[in-house]
């Protein structure tokens, strides 16, 4: 029998300590070191960190892990309900051949051809933000920038208005509650499926103007779709929509916020990528690995399977924690270090295999950008004195706020009117 002492010195509900969600890489060094495929009694999970385990986990186990109506029930979540049945029809949680219809249906949307045509685009707009701080001392780096670039591009590639992307973002964070946290906060519940249920009367209301008016974009995309006769129903398409938008800013708004804090805790680094902007499709991917802004995910053990010598069980839950995963030093030398020049970055940030992220190349391009402009248009960039707020969501590491401040400012600026 396991000390339950122990057993909570390795177990994942410590993430909910504010000091241990700030940094929880040394919670999963531990866990590596001392119990690599180990069983959390506290979350009724098998809990995975080394990398070639976690790959084993989501190339092989089930996605199709969502509680019924009844065990919801039984458990005493009943009001969960409502989201369960917009999630049970999102990919996230489907597997072949379910999954592979409506992903290639999805994917269409993020070609490596249309996410191209975006380039110029994504500049204007993350320029537009630059300039509408001019003339300030400082910002709210989350709030002025890495919020609102991916809620606009997301909108734009749903084909619903843009103005919209404030509302488009709260509804996000409000949603990834549920994909983040392997607890619920009973005061929130409320609020989130009100969210659900807002989010679900505005897709379907922008499907039907898909349909009376069409315009190009991801639920015209769904709408028009049509494999061996068949076509997406309404529910689909609204459920799809809903999992695209979320995963269209949740990645990428972390990925900017402390990709930027990163760097700015590491100024060596920074400096050498303001000398070398060619570094920065390097530095993305190394920020991805270093800083995962999808931390962990959730599987189900489809047979009898033995992982690490142990033997997990047929329908046992097992947390894949890819940002343990992307630390392993058995994968990465000296994963502990920032090394924005490394090569051979096969990191685990957008997932793996089948569920392999297809807004991927989206979210690099975006990322790529983002740190272009703010390296050149704010060159003197300063973290502000200060504690670091971190989202309480123990599964999508992000950033609540990031105070910077600008020394000669705008000077880069001026030269890019020029």
């Amino acid at each position: 029998m396991a000390n339950p002492a122990s057993d909570l010195d390795l177990s994942l509900c410590l993430l909910m300590d504010p000091e241990i969600l700030a940094d929880p890489y040394p919670l999963y060094r531990r866990l590596r070191a001392e119990d690599p495929v180990h069983w959390d009694p506290f979350l009724h999970a098998w809990v995975v960190t080394r990398y070639a385990d976690v790959i084993a986990v989501l190339h092989k186990f089930s996605a199709d892990r969502l509680w019924t109506p009844e065990e919801l029930n039984a458990n005493g979540l009943a009001q969960l309900t409502p989201i369960r049945n917009v999630m049970v029809r999102q990919m996230l949680f489907m597997d072949p051949p379910s999954h592979t219809l409506l992903r290639g249906l999805a994917a269409t949307a993020f070609s490596p051809s249309r996410v191209a045509a975006l380039r110029d685009r994504i500049q204007a707009i993350a320029d537009r933000l630059i300039d509408a701080v001019a003339g300030r001392s400082g910002m709210d780096l989350v709030t002025d920038f890495a919020n609102p670039l991916p809620a606009i591009i997301t909108a734009e590639m749903l084909g619903v208005p843009v103005e919209h992307h404030a509302q488009l973002r709260a509804w996000s964070t409000d949603f990834a509650e549920i994909f983040g946290n392997f607890h619920h906060n009973p005061i929130r519940v409320a609020e989130v499926l009100r969210s659900v249920e807002d989010m679900i009367e505005y897709f379907r209301a922008a499907v039907r103007e898909q349909e009376k008016f069409p315009r190009e974009g991801l639920i015209h995309s769904l709408l028009s779709a049509e494999v061996d006769g068949k076509r997406l129903s309404e529910e689909d398409v609204i459920s799809t929509s809903i999992i695209t938008m979320i995963g269209g800013q949740e990645t990428t708004t972390n990925l900017i916020g402390s990709g930027m804090l990163t760097l700015l805790q590491h100024p060596r680094q920074l400096e050498q990528l303001r000398s070398d902007p060619s570094l920065i499709p390097s530095a993305v991917e190394e920020l991805l690995r270093y800083e995962s802004p999808i931390q962990h995910t959730a599987r189900v053990a489809p047979y009898d399977v033995e992982i690490g010598g142990k033997k997990i069980l047929k329908g046992q839950s097992v947390m894949a924690v890819m940002a343990a995963g992307n630390r392993d030093p058995e994968r990465f030398p000296d994963p502990d270090k920032l090394d924005l020049t490394r090569t051979d970055n096969r990191h685990l940030a957008f997932g793996w295999a089948a569920h392999f992220c297809f807004g991927a190349p989206l979210a690099r391009m975006e990322a790529q950008i983002a740190f272009e402009t703010l390296l050149r248009r704010l060159p003197a960039l300063i973290l502000e004195d200060g504690p670091t707020r971190w989202r309480h969501n123990l599964g999508l590491r992000g950033l609540t706020c990031l105070p910077v401040r600008f020394q000669d400012t705008f000077v880069a600026a001026a030269d890019a009117m020029q």
